[in-house]
Formats: structure tokens, C-alpha cells, sequence
């Protein structure tokens, strides 16, 4: 199940539910937010989240389950759901569109096949069916409902499976779209349907190229920079494409091709390679390049035809490298903070602020995946799990913006009436004079965060800890208090089911 393999991959399958240390300042305009787990002791990967902030990925199924994992869909209205599976012990989403639209793969029965699903509220799970009855997994969706992925062929020799990109549409089903000579795995998709990936040109697979493919013009190989290797990741609206390709003397660098047919080197920041992973409808492109010297960096770069390749710089270690980019230019990726410990953070990257440290919820790491065009961000946070024996954990985190909630620059003295703020962060956070009236903090880790006269009339608390929070001159009429660890340390429920007579 290859973008499982992805996730775990760029996690590690290694974090876990939030706590820890005081908020960074530096993160203040984002409210990270824990986006839970399907069950007590599981890890959460998201995967991929649309301009609404529904966000998607998988779940395992509690501790020490890293192959019993379900697929999920989470909104702040409806936190997690399982999506469920087709009989298997596994499932993973890994796109969603603008229309709420989630697609995947589910293993049947057994486990020993998977199928690409499409999951809607109102439909459900729908099995979308394999080629020739192997297995089949789904990559991306547009908003027109055009779903991409790949299924195996299962041929005359025994334990070989050929893998062929393909396109699923309501109309027609599962359209097979082909190879350059052999295997074939698609990468993106634009909103008209165009697909990208690459494919092996050889039934060898000495060579593979970029492909893009079009209903009208089927499978187009995109060549290389004269060596024997190129994918492409992404495909804008125009038909840009970027991706790597190889020179002659076999070294990676990040390439887009143009809708114009012409393929462009971006070049690198010194160093000897470079690789793209995203692009906007803008024809920016960003990515990972080696910088120069002796000690080649790894840095997140920036491209635009006017202007080149950026350097995006650290967070003051050594390497830094970007995933994501949305229409306004806003970046993100994860970066050492160090050049001792190694320890990488997720950032934000715009021309206007520079590079800014998320932060990692309390733990030891975190990574920014993707961004929408509200300029949510999600990812993953780590920290090793003293309820599981100091194992280490995942949680996936959705990053969410305070301009978007209708705060400026600061959450003191913000109205934030109504807004769902469940499994929020906000340990150290300054929300002084704020109006937070009907808010939900249910999960919200408010350790030692500043709430001095703040209105907090029907705040849902449930589950929620305030450990040394301060509320002096705060509303608290019509609060529910439900397993709240209150500031004093105490539980809400050992207090009638209150934490009015223990606020500081």
C-alpha cells in the first residue's frame, strides 16, 4: 500500500496526544490543535486537507497497532469518524476535495487485498474495484469527482504484480491509462483531469520517465535532463508540472515542464542535486536543494521564472526542506531548529514573515504536510508517551490560524464566541479578556495559559486540563466541568462535577 508506505515513511509512525511545554511565541498565530485518535493509545497521520479544513488520513487502532489502522475524516463540527474498512484491518485516506469528497484504499477480508474507496457522508465507503482483480489504491481527487491512483494487473508469472496508473470517474469506472513501457504510478492531478507520475520505460526497469496523461492525448513520456530518471509530483491548472529528472552525469534536479512543452532545469542552491514536491497555480514551485561547500545543507527552496530558485534558510540548523505550497505563496515543511540535537520543527514560510516555527505541541518533533488556501496547516507532532511506558507517539495537528477565527496578531482580548476549539493547544497562550463564550475546549491543554478576565460563559471543558491556568475575574456561569483537571491539580468530577472553588 504505497502511500502508507509514504506516511510512515516521513513520520516514522512515531507520535502521540498532546502536552508538554509552554507555547512558542514565535507559533502564536496559529492554535495548534490535536486532531485526537480512533482510539485511547493510537497514532494519527494526517494526510491531506481541503480549503474547508476537513483533514484526512489514518488512525491505529490503540497502542502498538501500527498494522491494525482505519482511515478517517475529521472536522472541528464533527471530530473524528472512521471510515471504516472493506472486512481488512487496514485503511488509509489520502486526499479530499473542496466538496468533502475523501478517497483511499481498504484491505478486504484477510488483508491481502486492498481496494481504492470513495467516502462521502451520505454514501459512505464505495468500493471502487481493481483492474483485474489485484489490488488498487487511490491518490487524489479533484472537485469535479475524477479520482486517480493505481491497480495491479496479476499476469501469467507467479507472485508478480504489474502496477498501472488509473482514473476513476462516476460515467465511466476504472480507466486503465497505461505505461511508457511497464509499470506506471501517477503522482497529481489538475482540476481538468490531466494526471502525472512516472513510469518505467523498459520492461527491465533500468529507466523511468515523468509521464502526463490526458484523455484526449493519452500517456506522453516527458523525458529527462539526459539522464535515465525524472517522476513528476504535481500539475497545476495550466498544465505546468513539476518534478525531478536526472543529468548526464546521473545527478537529481527539481525541473518543471512547461504547458509549452519546454523543460526547465531550476538548478540547485550550490549544491549537487535538488528536488521538487509541490507547485501553485502561480508556477511556483518548492522543494529540497543541497546548498554549496564542502558540508553540503539541505535547504527548502522557492522557485519562480522570474526571480529563480530561493533559499528559504533554517530554523537555525542545518537542513530544512518544504512539502507544500498553497495560491498564496505560503510554504511549509520542517526544519532542525539546531545543529546539535537534530531535532526538526514544522514551519511557515510567507515573503512577507520569513520562516516560522510551528512548533510540536509539547514533544520531540514535528512536520507541516500540506497547507489550504485559508492557510490551515497539518501534520504531525511526536513526544514520547509516559502513559504507554515513554514509547514514542504520533498525533496528527491542524494548525490553525487566529486570523482566520478573526483575531488580530494576539488571542488577548479576541472574540472568539462560538468557535469550536476542541482538542486545542494552548498551554502558556495569553487569552487574557478574551470572549469565549459557547466555545468548545473540550481536550484543550490550557496548562498554565493566562484566561484573567475572560469570558467563559457555557465554555464546554470537558476532558480539558488547567492545570495552573489563571482566571482570576473570569465568567465562568453555565461552564461545564466534565474530567477537567483544574488549576489546582484536582478533578472536576471529585468536586461535585465543578472547578468553580479550585480557580486561581
Amino acid at each position: 500500500m504505497t502511500t502508507w508506505t509514504c506516511l510512515v515513511a516521513r513520520t516514522g509512525l512515531a507520535l502521540g496526544i498532546c502536552f508538554g511545554l509552554s507555547i512558542r511565541e514565535a507559533a502564536a498565530q496559529w492554535i495548534p490543535i490535536d486532531l485526537g485518535s480512533l482510539a485511547a493509545g493510537g497514532d494519527t497521520v494526517a494526510a491531506a486537507v481541503n480549503d474547508r479544513g476537513q483533514v484526512v488520513g489514518l488512525s491505529t487502532m490503540g497502542p502498538n497497532q501500527d498494522y491494525v489502522y482505519h482511515a478517517f475524516s475529521w472536522t472541528p463540527a464533527s471530530g473524528m469518524i472512521d471510515l471504516g474498512t472493506f472486512g481488512g484491518s487496514r485503511s488509509y485516506a489520502s486526499a479530499v476535495n473542496n466538496l468533502g469528497q475523501v478517497v483511499g484504499s481498504s484491505t478486504t477480508v484477510g488483508d491481502q487485498v486492498a481496494h481504492m474507496f470513495s467516502w462521502t457522508p451520505t454514501g459512505g465507503q464505495v468500493d471502487l474495484g481493481t483492474l483485474e482483480g489485484g489490488s488498487s489504491s487511490a491518490v487524489g481527487v479533484n472537485d469535479g469527482g475524477q479520482i486517480v491512483g493505481s491497480s495491479s494487473y496479476l499476469r501469467d508469472l507467479p507472485y508478480y504484480e504489474y502496477s498501472h496508473a488509473v482514473s476513476w470517474t462516476p460515467a465511466g469506472g476504472m480507466m486503465d491509462l497505461g505505461t511508457l513501457g511497464n509499470f506506471s504510478e501517477p503522482y497529481g492531478m489538475n482540476k481538468y483531469g490531466q494526471v502525472v507520475g512516472f513510469s518505467a520505460i523498459d520492461l527491465n526497469n533500468n529507466q523511468v520517465h515523468a509521464f502526463s496523461w490526458t484523455l484526449a492525448g493519452g500517456m506522453t513520456d516527458l523525458g529527462t535532463l539526459g539522464g535515465g530518471f525524472s517522476y513528476a509530483v504535481a500539475v497545476n491548472d495550466k498544465g505546468q508540472i513539476a518534478g525531478t529528472a536526472t543529468t548526464v552525469d546521473g545527478q537529481g534536479h527539481a525541473v518543471s515542464w512547461m504547458p509549452s512543452g519546454a523543460l526547465v532545469d531550476l538548478g540547485t542552491l550550490g549544491g549537487r542535486s535538488s528536488a521538487a514536491s509541490a507547485l501553485n497555480n502561480l508556477g511556483q514551485v518548492v522543494g529540497t536543494a543541497f546548498t554549496a561547500g564542502d558540508f553540503e545543507k539541505t535547504h527548502a527552496f522557492s522557485w519562480k521564472s522570474i526571480g529563480g530558485m530561493m533559499d528559504l534558510g533554517t530554523l537555525g540548523g542545518n537542513n530544512s526542506y518544504a512539502y507544500a505550497v498553497n495560491k498564496y505563496g505560503q510554504v511549509v515543511g520542517n526544519s532542525n531548529i539546531d545543529t546539535l540535537s537534530g531535532q526538526m520543527h514544522a514551519f511557515s514560510w510567507t515573503p512577507a514573515g520569513g520562516m516560522t516555527d510551528l512548533g510540536t505541541l509539547g514533544g520531540e518533533s514535528s512536520y507541516a504536510l500540506a497547507v489550504n488556501n485559508s492557510g490551515q496547516i497539518i501534520g504531525s507532532a511526536s513526544f514520547r508517551d509516559p502513559v504507554y511506558f515513554g514509547e514514542s507517539r504520533s498525533i496528527g495537528v491542524l494548525w490553525q490560524p487566529i486570523a482566520g477565527l478573526g483575531c488580530v496578531a494576539k488571542l488577548a482580548g479576541c472574540d472568539l464566541r462560538g468557535v469550536n476549539l476542541a482538542g486545542a493547544y494552548l498551554q502558556g497562550a495569553n487569552l487574557s479578556d478574551a470572549n469565549l463564550k459557547d466555545v468548545n475546549l473540550s481536550r484543550a491543554n490550557l496548562v498554565n495559559a493566562k484566561l484573567i478576565g475572560a469570558n467563559l460563559r457555557n465554555v464546554v471543558f470537558t476532558n480539558a486540563t488547567l492545570l495552573g491556568a489563571q482566571l482570576q475575574g473570569a465568567n465562568v456561569n453555565g461552564a461545564l466541568w466534565s474530567n477537567t483537571m483544574c488549576p489546582d491539580g484536582t478533578n472536576s468530577n471529585s468536586n461535585g462535577g465543578t472547578c468553580r472553588g479550585h480557580l486561581n
